[in-house]
């Protein structure tokens, strides 16, 4: 099982929350995390987006199909948000584009089992995956960790 957390790009500040627009910056920080996705991300994918504008918008830069999940919402728990992506059962790997601190938290909780307060700065992924070991130990690690400015053009 793999799961990527990707955190919305930068938004403008204002209420209501849900309604929140990326700002120019947020919108290129976007595009960039996309270009780095599709050439990095399993093709097949699952990809699940909070219901706000914000995360709406950065999910968009990859123009793949996505389904709206309001489990990952920005008042969701870590729980609730890997339960939606039915962690660590499921078939396929799963892209959750979420919000702070619930996908800290979740990152936390995947690695050490407890939630603890992580940051996942704005618009970078977290990829994470669980293995089957000889003998069937299992092991969890971070994969990746990138950020915007790190991705080339």
């Amino acid at each position: 099982m793999e799961i990527l957390l990707w955190r919305h790009a930068e938004a403008e500040a204002g209420e209501p929350d849900e309604g929140r627009v990326l700002t120019a910056k947020g919108i290129r920080q976007a595009q960039k995390m996309a270009r780095w996705l599709e050439r990095n991300q399993p093709s097949r994918c699952r990809i699940l987006v909070s219901p706000t504008v914000r995360t709406v918008q950065t999910a968009q830069a990859l123009e793949r199909k996505f389904k709206i999940c309001s489990e990952i919402a920005p008042d969701a728990t870590p729980q609730a948000l890997l339960a939606a992506a039915n962690w660590p059962d499921a078939k396929e790997p799963v892209l959750l584009v979420g919000h702070q601190p619930t996908l800290g938290q979740a990152a936390a909780l995947i690695l050490t089992g407890t939630v603890q307060d992580w940051t996942v700065r704005k618009a970078n992924v977290w990829w994470l995956a669980r293995r089957e070991r000889d003998g069937g130990d299992i092991d969890t690690i971070l994969k990746a960790v990138v950020s915007p400015e790190l991705v080339m053009k």
